[in-house]
């Protein structure tokens, strides 16, 4: 009696699976792949293996491939809940705010001024996905679609990945990264950095564009 009593106690975690659409399960392989390119810039800091840098910008390129996945099956099936948006959102903070940022830091961005800007990077992605889900319904109108992004899409992270394994390709990893680096009150700031900058203002910006 005990054991079937502790077999019901550890299937009522898992009764929330039940309730996932299919939608839900390509927005949970996203975050799978973001938490997979964590896990390789974490070992090219052990090991200084270039490999795994391509590996980590790959697996990016994999969970855009489940958030585009996510969203056309989501529409196709017509089933889409608040669970399956939150779970879109927290995905997308893993797997193109929090993971593209540890993956300039892990290529050299390692100086205080570096890291001020990772983190302002990470925060701007965080905050538009809030505002994002928070005025969804306005922006499309009543309809079932948001017919335009209010700053860029946090995916469009993308780019500075692509950007990174480019400059890994070069070798230009470390003291060699692109653009060089200054110091300034004894502290470095690494100028490519500034591009993340740029990437996370046009996130929280009021520029608008269309959703194809």
């Amino acid at each position: 009696m005990l054991f079937i009593m502790t077999i019901h106690k550890l299937e009522k975690p898992f009764s929330m699976f039940r309730e996932f659409h299919l939608a839900d399960w390509f927005t949970l392989a996203n975050a799978v792949c973001g938490m997979g390119a964590l896990f390789s810039m974490l070992t090219y800091l052990q090991t200084n293996d270039v490999l795994h840098v391509y590996f980590a910008c790959g697996m990016l390129l994999a969970a855009l491939g489940f958030d585009i996945l996510d969203g056309r099956i989501a529409r196709w099936r017509q089933q889409t809940s608040a669970i399956g948006r939150e779970l879109d959102s927290l995905a997308d903070v893993i797997s193109f705010g929090v993971a593209p940022a540890v993956i300039g830091y892990g290529c050299g961005m390692q100086g205080l001024y570096d890291r001020i800007v990772l983190v302002y990077f990470v925060a701007c992605g965080v905050s538009r996905l809030a505002r994002y889900n928070i005025t969804a319904e306005e922006l499309s109108d009543g309809g079932d679609k948001v017919k335009y992004f209010e700053g860029t899409p946090i995916p469009t992270s993308l780019l500075l990945v692509i950007l990174m394994a480019g400059a890994a390709s070069q070798g230009a990893l470390g003291e060699a990264l692109w653009f060089g680096q200054v110091m300034f009150a004894g502290f470095t700031l690494h100028l490519m950095v500034l591009l993340y900058a740029v990437s996370g203002s046009l996130m929280v910006s009021r520029i608008r564009l269309p959703k194809l």
